[in-house]
């Protein structure tokens, strides 16, 4: 029975989803979630993102992680992070590019954080085993130790909700069935967030997975000292409400269409992320915009860098960057923003928030 059976079935036998709880169907199903059994990423994929673009992004993300382990004054363990780490691309550049500085090499200890099966499976191939620890769970990481931790294109996986404001008020967006018992989109009862006044029509997202995220990281960098940096597509502010996308193959589909086959994505509420960090007791950075990180990573002048060393790849290295950092690429779409402990400057960040 195909993933879109069982979830006809399911509604038929318990009413409608919420989003949530289609998107979480559909993205880690064990027997045939899009996580659990079929990522594909990378030009032959079904999406590629920042490491595969360039192994520039990556080693700036490895020398960033290095200066961050110099301003914790470099301890003698600190434990880095990568939640969400995919085929291992993005992990590998950053190993390369810290090992430039021996300290940081020597007193590293990685750890990635992944449930997906084929994606461990692909990062092992990628990485070896002899120097890598994985988890299932933020929460088994150990706590011993300070912590860089990092995270690109996480946040948009975790599920939403939407609500459409009717003329009896918000009600929430769900999966149901239409008059042919076909997946569609239907209105359920009120949502259990006050959402305040509306429009008509308007649609609204929040996420309780990415609050719930933003706490859990919080509070761990509380215990253990240290940094965490979230890079993905989002807003910086109230913004347009329904963002929910489907994508397989590099193209866009409706969410409904292939449940389990292709993956499910929503724009990044980046202020609910780090308020809920806040409230945890850990400071955060203001919100900036890929772009304008890379920039203040130098981004340019690695590029030069990796010109001279391959002068007939210029064309190509040029196209990778302004697809990097270009306004109408993925350079302002791209959010930016880093969790920390009191006292610490993130490279490349202005600061923001305080914990309350």
């Amino acid at each position: 029975m195909s993933l879109a059976d069982q979830l006809t079935a399911r509604i038929r036998r318990d009413g409608p989803l919420s989003i949530a709880d289609y998107m979480t169907a559909c993205l880690h199903d064990p027997a045939d979630g899009y996580y659990a059994t079929r990522p594909r990423l990378g030009a032959e994929g079904d999406f590629i993102t920042a490491p595969h673009i360039s192994q520039i992004f990556g080693e700036l993300l490895g020398l960033w992680a290095a200066a961050v382990w110099e301003e914790l004054g470099r301890p003698h363990r600190v434990r880095l992070v990568e939640m969400g780490p995919g085929d291992g691309t993005l992990i590998s550049d950053v190993l390369r590019a810290s090992g430039a500085s021996p300290g940081f090499a020597a007193a590293q200890e990685t750890w990635l954080v992944e449930t997906s099966g084929p994606l461990r499976a692909a990062q092992k191939a990628r990485l070896g085993e002899a120097r890598i620890h994985w988890a299932n769970t933020l929460a088994e990481i150990p706590g011993d130790a300070p912590i860089i931790l990092l995270a690109n294109e996480l946040l948009d996986c975790l599920p939403i909700h939407q609500a459409v404001f009717t003329p009896k008020g918000w009600r929430e967006r769900c999966v149901g069935l239409d008059g042919r018992g076909a997946l569609s989109f239907t209105l359920g009862a009120a949502p259990a967030k006050d959402l305040g006044p509306g429009a008509p029509g308007e649609v609204r997202e929040w996420s309780p997975a990415v609050e719930d995220l933003g706490r859990e990281v919080g509070a761990l960098l509380v215990r253990t000292g240290g940094v965490a940096l979230f890079i993905d597509y989002g807003r910086d502010a109230d913004g347009p409400g329904d963002t929910l996308q489907s994508l397989r193959g590099h193209a866009k589909e409706g969410p409904l269409d292939h449940p389990g086959a292709a993956d499910l994505t929503a724009h990044v509420d980046f202020p609910a992320f780090l308020a809920a960090a806040r409230g945890a007791g850990a400071q955060t950075t203001a919100i900036s915009t890929q772009g304008d990180f890379l920039r203040c990573l130098g981004v340019g002048l690695r590029a030069q860098r990796l010109t001279a060393a391959r002068p007939d790849q210029a064309a190509v290295i040029a196209r990778q960057v302004d697809r990097l950092i270009a306004p109408d690429q993925m350079g302002a779409l791209f959010k930016v923003a880093a969790v920390h402990t009191p006292g610490l400057s993130p490279p490349g960040l202005a600061s923001g928030g305080a914990a309350p």
